[in-house]
């Protein structure tokens, strides 16, 4: 079954490549392109079938020669957390393709241009979740701030450039910092074996039996990419701009599926390679990791603008899943892999519906909405599921994850674990207050009357009369997310039977001893 792995990587290369063709056709580019996003979405369910959890550490491995010269080579290859991850890009992408139907792009933009750099960046983020050689994943790294470039700068917001550029600025360095560390581990290798290699599996084993000094500075060169791509408090300053000004779509891909890449490398590359440093340094990550809990929890509280407000709710669920991955427990570690998928589940739902809600109003700002439940019952409804399952709410696919990492981190890390629990206190304060803002109480803001004050107003004294519920579209687009949401949450064992063996593994690499066992927790 490795073909299945090898054509979730081509299959959206070659749907972009078609779809570029056809700029000139709006309604077939979108119809080509959904077709290949639903293909891939298929291959990711096959791919899911073929992965046996209580086999190897990664499975379906295929690869070829690169650059000899140095031992790199074209190698993929899939662990428990790729595969979850792998699993919701295929989902989110003909989501989002279809949230976007009628989107307007800016002028001389076309269909075909924007849904092909999507079915690159599709592809791109698989094969950075499917890589086991560390020079070929760093070049993916880079390469995946490329689509992303264009499509937040080209079809984004009135600061679009600048979001784009201190996007693609700051990843696109903690990349070059990575890389001084990779050739630092290549080196090690070279010295230890007789020759160099960049392959995964040996640089685990010859790095991790490295002295502390070594280990700290090849860490924080990981660490740095890694934080800013999560992204983790003080890091995390180019997400606000760049949710703010991308397309809803694209801050679907950004929040959803990007930045998990940064939490991903740190169970894949910090942890198993980097033992020592990771348990020496935990403590500075793990201040780090409630920081951005109760900044990004208390600054969402803040928020006029509703993208912002989505990108500094990341902000703290990431930090939720750093302190469970840095908890070093089978519960936490188990908790943040289902964390990442959830998030991306509940925060990709929300984001679409916030852009639904836009999408009717016009504005971004949340005085500019009220009362918009007596004219679109079920677009609230809906308003109210993603933010309960953003919250955690017990019942939703969220409320599993969150539990694992709190219960999990707290015979380890008590102090943090409780510090995190306001996080939760205040989640609840800001999506109800948005709720509110926007839902309750009289039919009122400039979005909705019309009245063309303030920036982002309408201007259409008759927009009131035209704002309306959600079409069969978009109920189709949320239909999967509210099943997933509540399917995960009274029945998460699927997913975390599947992560389980990977997390174990990853603490096994590490060397620590588990206080508790997901066994026990069950």
């Amino acid at each position: 079954m490795t073909w299945v792995l090898i054509a979730l990587l081509v299959v959206p290369l070659v749907g972009a490549l078609v779809v570029a063709f056809l700029r000139k056709d709006d309604k077939k580019a979108k119809l080509v392109a959904l077709a290949f996003s639903l293909v891939e979405l298929v291959l990711a369910v096959l791919l899911w079938t073929a992965y046996k959890p209580d086999g190897d550490r990664i499975q379906l491995a295929a690869g070829v020669d690169w650059i000899p010269a140095f031992g790199v080579r074209l190698s993929f290859g899939i662990d428990g957390i790729a595969l979850v991850m792998i699993a919701v890009i295929a989902l989110l992408i003909p989501l989002v393709i279809g949230a976007g139907w009628t989107e307007k792009l800016p002028a001389g933009r076309s269909q075909g241009g924007y849904l092909a750099l999507i079915l690159v960046q599709e592809a791109v983020t698989v094969a950075v979740f499917a890589a086991t050689d560390v020079f070929l994943f760093y070049v993916l790294f880079e390469v995946m701030l490329i689509p992303m470039y264009f499509l937040i700068g080209g079809y984004g917001g009135a600061r679009r450039q600048y979001a784009a550029v201190k996007f693609f600025l700051y990843s696109f360095l903690g990349g070059l910092i990575m890389l001084a560390s990779a050739i630092g581990a290549y080196a090690m290798a070279s010295d230890e074996l007789g020759k160099g290699t960049f392959d995964w599996a040996t640089l685990v084993k010859v790095v991790s039996d490295a002295d502390a000094t070594t280990q700290t500075w090849l860490f924080l060169g990981f660490f740095l990419a890694f934080a800013i791509k999560a992204p983790l408090v003080p890091f995390h300053t180019w997400l606000p701009d760049a949710a703010a000004e991308a397309p809803i779509g694209v801050t679907v891909i950004v929040v959803g599926i990007l930045d998990k890449v940064g939490t991903f490398g740190m169970l894949r590359y910090l942890l198993p390679m980097f033992p020592t440093a990771s348990k020496n340094l935990a403590p500075l990550v793990l201040v780090l990791a409630v920081a951005g809990v109760l900044y990004g929890s208390l600054l969402a509280t803040g928020q006029r603008d509703m993208k912002r407000f989505l990108a500094y709710v990341s902000i703290a669920h990431f930090g939720f899943i750093a302190l469970g991955i840095f908890s070093f427990t089978s519960q936490a570690g188990v908790g943040s892999v289902s964390y990442m998928l959830n998030h991306s589940i509940s925060t990709g739902m929300l984001i679409l519906v916030i852009g639904m809600v836009i999408a009717r109003g016009g504005s971004s700002l949340i005085s500019d909405y009220g009362g918009m439940s007596k004219v679109a019952p079920v677009l609230a409804g809906m308003l109210l599921l993603s933010g309960l399952t953003t919250l955690s709410l017990p019942g939703t696919n969220s409320f599993v994850s969150e539990f694992l990492v709190l219960i999990g981190s707290f015979p380890t890390q008590p102090v943090y674990t409780i510090l995190a629990t306001v996080g939760m206190v205040l989640a609840a304060l800001y999506v109800l207050w948005l709720y509110q803002r926007i839902m309750t109480g009289p039919l009122r803001g400039d979005a909705l009357l019309g009245a063309a004050a303030g920036p982002g107003a309408v201007g259409d004294p008759e927009k009131k009369t035209t704002i309306g519920d959600l079409s069969k579209r978009e109920i189709a687009v949320l239909a999967p997310l509210v099943v997933i949401v509540l399917a995960l949450g009274f029945f998460p064992q699927p997913v975390l039977d599947v992560i389980t063996p990977t997390v174990g593994a990853t603490l096994t690499e590490v060397g620590v001893t588990d206080p508790v066992s997901v066994q026990e927790g069950k």
